[in-house]
């Protein structure tokens, strides 16, 4: 199916079902993907099979005057931004400079729309490093995935391109002491000759017990909205999406929906 690419460094605004008006950051190249991860439903598409040409990424400055160029525009016309939101072709903090990005962003924040939140879209792949870990605790919505309680079903759909351990990424997330939130990806069809549903109660149950271990302060639940890499898969229903919400809610965490 259709995918498509971000092809500027700073994009939008647009309308985010669980941020708002959200001004979006690609840290990535404009023109391939690159993440640690390769999720089946990513609207990105896939990541690239071959390196036929060097990765070049947006230095930090061409970040911070494409940044700040936008948010003046904005000013002007009258629509600041509720969110600026790293998202992009991929994994934001492969970024080596993602911490000084960050200080940036706050900065530039701070001068010209100081109601805007900054979030960060992550899989969690990079929370082990310090200088990550430390930036993502400055930001106002640190936003990890994670798909799955049980690691044979993330392995499937998340497809980490990495020495993946579920154990490890849960330490991780714990070290946030909260000040994390948990996005999920429901998701159901058939990929490689593997049933693809993540609702069962057996990845649910194991899901939850993980939520209670790391106390997220939130949860995002949603399904597939644009275009997946494959056509064998398929939305989960605004109603599941409920049942699964009212689980989450029943051990104390705050959740929202995006069906």
């Amino acid at each position: 199916m259709s995918t498509f690419l971000f092809d500027k460094i700073v994009f939008g605004p647009v309308r985010s079902r669980r941020l708002g008006v959200s001004l979006g950051i690609n840290l990535l190249p404009t023109d391939t993907k690159v993440c640690s991860f390769d999720c089946i439903y990513c609207e990105c598409g896939l990541n690239p099979k071959t390196k036929d040409k060097r990765i070049k990424l947006p230095s930090r400055k061409k970040v911070y005057s494409s940044l700040e160029s936008k948010l003046k525009k904005m000013i002007d016309e009258g629509l600041p931004p509720d969110v600026i939101t790293f998202a992009g072709n991929g994994e934001p903090t492969l970024h080596p400079n993602f911490a000084e990005i960050i200080d940036d962003t706050i900065l530039l924040r701070d001068k010209y729309c100081t109601k805007a939140r900054i979030a960060v879209l992550s899989n969690a792949s990079r929370i082990g490093n310090q200088d990550v870990f430390n930036a993502l605790l400055v930001v106002d919505d640190n936003i990890q995935k994670l798909d799955s309680g049980l690691e044979e079903t993330i392995l499937i759909l998340d497809k980490p391109n990495y020495h993946f351990s579920i154990e490890n990424t849960v330490e991780n997330l714990c070290q946030f002491s909260g000040r994390v939130t948990i996005q999920t990806m429901f998701v159901k069809g058939e990929f490689n000759g593997h049933t693809i549903d993540n609702t069962t109660s057996e990845d649910v149950d194991s899901w939850l017990k993980l939520l209670e271990r790391i106390k997220p302060q939130s949860v995002m639940i949603y399904t597939i909205e644009r275009d997946t890499p494959f056509d064998t898969l398929s939305k989960v229903s605004l109603d599941e999406l409920n049942r699964i919400a009212k689980q989450v809610e029943a051990i104390g965490i705050k959740t929202q929906v995006s069906g």
